[in-house]
């Protein structure tokens, strides 16, 4: 008999927190488009359901998320109209929502493992974490707003080293650049991550939505502008030679060559 397949997109409602628990370990939670369209319905449930105060991202098997799954992510159709886009119903899902975002983050936190975080307000990391902007790596731009957030959060210089470069980088130096609020050991980061949630989830709710929503007041307009204007890159870039070359080397577990490239 055949067991029914694991759900790659979990969530759990408790003490009004909702948590989306990314669910394919043996991938190390590496999304596909089916996994973006059960985070938007989550992130959409989540906005529309009363008896949910807070969100909780955390991952499964020791990982958070490293980032899109590129033989998945290649099959992308360019001609899918951005409203049927799955990754871009999830990201202006996420940037939208009014009430909190906390995540926990162990191992990897790789391309939108990464740039999700941005649409966090409240990011706790194990030491084990690393994290990475690998797009220029893969030749292609950053996605989800991160070329205008991440400048605005450590400044340009920093933000070009870490995406221009495309290098892994800690715990402690996402810490010290302001990208996640603290370092713990593995084994306490979802605890802890669930108890400020929880904390959260105990505050004035409509006071705790207004201030989400003051706080971002400023940037919004940007943040909405930028998602879709970084896909009018991305999504073509995926099919120029520089990403065909960069991928067929990583599926041959070889490095690749832009030598050629201008």
């Amino acid at each position: 008999m055949n067991q029914p397949q694991t759900p790659l997109i979990l969530t759990d409602v408790q003490d009004r927190v909702m948590t989306i628990r990314l669910n394919r370990a043996d991938k190390k939670n590496a999304l596909t488009q089916g996994m973006y369209t059960a985070l938007e319905q989550a992130v959409t449930d989540a906005a529309n359901n009363p008896q949910v105060r807070v969100v909780l991202f955390v991952g499964s098997g020791g990982s958070f998320c490293a980032g899109n799954d590129l033989q998945d992510f290649v099959k992308l159709d360019h001609n899918t109209p951005r409203e049927q886009n799955p990754v871009l119903r999830f990201m202006a899902a996420l940037a939208a929502l009014p009430k909190p975002v906390v995540a926990a983050v162990q191992g990897p936190a790789v391309g939108i493992g990464a740039t999700l975080l941005f649409h966090c307000d409240l990011v706790y990391a194990g030491s084990s974490a690393r994290f990475q902007f690998p797009f220029v790596n893969i030749g292609i731009c950053a996605e989800f707003a991160s070329t205008y957030l991440l400048p605005r959060m450590v400044g340009h210089v920093k933000a070009a080293e870490l995406l221009l470069l495309g290098e892994p980088f800690t715990a402690a130096v996402a810490e010290a650049c302001g990208i996640i609020n603290s370092v713990m050991a593995d084994e306490d980061v979802e605890a802890h991550a669930m108890s400020r949630a929880l904390k959260l989830a105990s505050q004035p709710p409509n006071a705790l939505r207004v201030n989400k929503m003051l706080m971002k007041r400023w940037t919004q307009a940007e943040v909405t502008e930028a998602i879709p204007l970084e896909a009018d890159h991305f999504i073509p870039m995926l099919r120029q030679p520089e990403a065909i070359e960069a991928m067929t080397a990583f599926i041959a577990k070889r490095k690749p060559d832009f030598s050629n490239f201008n």
